[in-house]
C-alpha cells in the first residue's frame, strides 16, 4: 500500500515545520483583502501560523505577518485567530 505523503508547512513565528493541517493559514489577495483561510485553498499569498495564543501575540507584537504578506493586518485578523484558539480548546 502506498504510503499518503502529508504536506508540510512552516510557521511563520515559530519557523518550526508542521503538518498543514496543524497550522492556520492568512491570505491577503492582490485586491488587499486579507482573512484567515480555513480551507487552505483560497487565492492569494498565504503564511502560516500555529494555533497557539502566545504565537499569536509575538505575530502581533512583531508584526511578522505584515512583513511576509506585505500588508497592513487589521485587528480583526487577530482577534479572529485568538477566537479560533479559544474555540479549538
Amino acid at each position: 500500500m502506498k504510503v499518503k505523503k502529508i504536506p508540510m508547512r512552516t510557521c511563520v513565528v515559530t519557523k518550526e515545520q508542521r503538518p498543514k493541517q496543524d497550522l492556520v493559514r492568512v491570505v491577503a489577495t492582490k485586491e488587499g483583502k486579507i482573512s484567515v483561510d480555513l480551507t487552505g485553498k483560497a487565492n492569494g499569498r498565504g503564511a502560516y501560523l500555529m494555533l497557539d495564543k502566545s504565537v499569536i501575540e509575538k505575530a502581533i507584537k512583531t508584526k511578522v505577518l505584515d512583513k511576509k504578506l506585505e500588508v497592513n493586518i487589521p485587528n480583526e485578523i487577530y482577534e479572529e485567530l485568538l477566537e479560533l484558539v479559544k474555540n479549538a480548546k
